[in-house]
């Protein structure tokens, strides 16, 4: 596989791999489709014998008889070959497509078992690129190269046969087209993978670019960036606008060199047909169905050899689409860093009906340890450095520290999103993290909930709910657990709830909160603070503190500053200490007041 960027590009036999993979196979139905395309193609060759039987014996002054059978055979094999095209291409459209269907399923699977920080490196456009641009583009490459690589191929196989039927010399005349389409087919190969590549990355920077001013569109609103983001969009738009430029010129020279294969058949055609006629060794006739069937070429051969422009994209395209089904294969088992994120293997079990009341898995043993731990996201610029943290089970810890500290790496580490640089992370049992950005699915609240635990019942969803304070929900919404949940149908206050109440669904050994209810206003700062803390209780917690209360009811606090520990200990003993989280509580209390 390339190793060119972050999310990994796969060769050309890994494609065909995963295409036969993907077949699931159906072996059968392809040996199917040979015999309805080759059979197509006999039909297609009767219409030009015939007329060249008819050319014969008008010349020789033939009965009329002979004309309508001629008549007969040329409507019967244009209905046959009607049918039988329209049955292949058919069965290979549907086959493909489900073929394309089950990749894009193995993507999507493969893509939510990559490791976070990969698909951060890479940027989620790149993913959703290839979900989006790059599907689409094997989809829309389908109809156009369906029939290239079936019909096309068979017809041009089977009329060469026809031809060599008629007088072997008309199929080595044809020869001569062969170094020519051979020079046009490799000039074009020699830029084409690249160009199309370019233009898939471009795509993949420019969706970026939309998925970062669309994201965060209310601080660009703020700090009046809209001016920089849409020169970045633009810049970016333009650039595929001149790697497709590239690729149409590309095309226009390669639809050059095959006119040009078409004049010299049809030349040499006509050439060997005079002295063939002229000698006595054929006839008009002969002559007349040899050059009808190679202009019935024209058309299969230009498909052919066309489609190569579409198929080079649709390649690209599954190489890209490839690579995550790979990526994400590969990373199936052993992933220390995502098995930390799951939810424990007991949590939800029982009838689903109200088992949240009992003992949360912390009180069981599960602890969180980070020895030496060091990270850096770019090399010689590290942002914690030697970090040594325990967390013993049931006990919470708040971090507190300056924007810019390491807190929010400090979480990330321990959810196992990222890897550490340098040291360890132990965590024994299942880690789950809340941040501030909370997503809501555009699904019902309860398929919303249930994501965390899938065989909760309804007395668990409603348990949940009220722990977190959220019991309101459920009058509010007009459908209950049942009310499909949009944009708009959550405040801010009541999403991170939500998240909170999956927290409490999957009952996690290890919780960690980083900034989980930073999003709340001054009026719900409290109730999402006793939320969390419902929550946690109990529970071994990491906790990324954005308001200073959280940190005084937590058992032990740490202060990070510049990426290593400078105070530990309780809330009171820092305050003893007269340093710098002393400070800090009294400038924040003094503002709360």
């Amino acid at each position: 596989m390339s190793t060119d960027h972050s999310l990994p590009v796969a060769d050309g036999r890994t494609v065909l791999r995963e295409m036969w993979r993907a077949l699931d196979r159906r072996g059968w139905r392809l040996a199917g489709l040979v015999v309805v395309f080759v059979a197509t193609a006999a039909a297609g060759v009767l219409p030009s014998l015939a007329i060249g039987r008819v050319v014969d014996a008008v010349t020789a002054g033939g009965e009329a008889r002979t004309v309508w059978i001629a008549g007969a055979v040329m409507a019967g094999s244009v209905v046959v070959g009607a049918v039988l095209a329209a049955v292949g291409m058919i069965g290979a459209s549907r086959l493909l497509e489900g073929m394309l269907a089950r990749l894009r399923e193995d993507m999507v699977t493969a893509a939510l078992r990559l490791p976070q920080a990969q698909v951060e490196r890479a940027g989620t456009g790149d993913l959703v690129s290839r979900a989006g641009d790059d599907v689409a583009e094997v989809a829309a490459a389908i109809p156009a190269v369906v029939p290239a690589l079936t019909g096309s191929l068979f017809t041009i196989v089977v009329t060469f046969g026809g031809m060599a039927v008629i007088d072997p010399r008309y199929a080595l005349a044809l020869l001569v087209i062969v170094p020519v389409h051979v020079l046009a087919v490799r000039r074009y190969l020699r830029g084409a993978p690249r160009l199309y590549a370019g233009e898939r990355a471009a795509m993949a920077h420019r969706a970026q670019h939309l998925l970062d001013s669309l994201r965060g569109i209310e601080t660009v609103r703020a700090f009046d960036l809209s001016g920089r983001h849409l020169v970045r969009i633009r810049a970016a738009s333009w650039a595929v606008v001149r790697w497709t430029m590239h690729a149409r010129a590309v095309q226009n020279a390669f639809s050059g060199r095959i006119n040009a294969a078409e004049l010299a058949g049809m030349t040499a055609l006509l050439v060997v047909g005079f002295f063939v006629v002229r000698d006595g060794g054929g006839t008009i006739g002969g002559t007349t169905a040899a050059m009808l069937l190679f202009l019935r070429l024209f058309n299969p051969i230009g498909a052919l050899l066309f489609v190569i422009d579409d198929l080079q994209s649709a390649l690209a395209s599954l190489a890209r689409i490839t690579g995550v089904v790979e990526a994400g294969r590969g990373d199936a088992g052993g992933d220390d860093a995502r098995s930390r994120r799951r939810a424990p293997d007991g949590a939800g079990r029982g009838d689903g009906s109200n088992d949240l009341r009992s003992r949360p898995r912390a009180l069981d043993g599960a602890g969180l340890g980070l020895r030496g731990v060091g990270h850096s996201y770019s090399p010689g610029h590290p942002v914690l450095a030697d970090v040594d943290l325990r967390v013993a089970p049931g006990e919470t810890v708040a971090v507190v520290g300056a924007s810019g500290a390491g807190k929010s790496t400090l979480a990330a580490l321990a959810a196992g999103v990222h890897g550490a640089t340098s040291g360890a992370v132990e965590t024994p049992g299942g880690v789950v993290l809340v941040t501030q950005e909370v997503h809501v699915f555009d699904a019902s609240l309860r398929d919303n909930l249930t994501l965390a635990r899938p065989d909760a019942g309804d007395a668990a969803l409603r348990h949940a709910l009220g722990v977190v304070g959220a019991e309101g929900l459920l009058d509010r919404l007009p459908d209950g657990l049942d009310t499909r949940l949009d944009g708009s149908a959550l405040t801010p206050a009541e999403a991170q709830q939500l998240a909170l109440a999956r927290v409490l669904l999957a009952d996690p050994g290890v919780a960690i909160l980083d900034e989980a209810t930073a999003e709340a206003g001054s009026s719900d700062a409290g109730r999402l603070e006793r939320a969390a803390q419902a929550v946690i209780g109990g529970r071994t917690a990491l906790v990324v503190a954005h308001r200073l209360s959280q940190a005084a009811a937590a058992d032990r606090v740490v202060v990070l500053e510049r990426g290593r520990i400078a105070e530990e200990g309780t809330h009171a003993e820092l305050l003893a200490s007269g340093r710098g989280y002393a400070r800090l509580w009294e400038a924040w209390r003094r503002h709360r007041d």
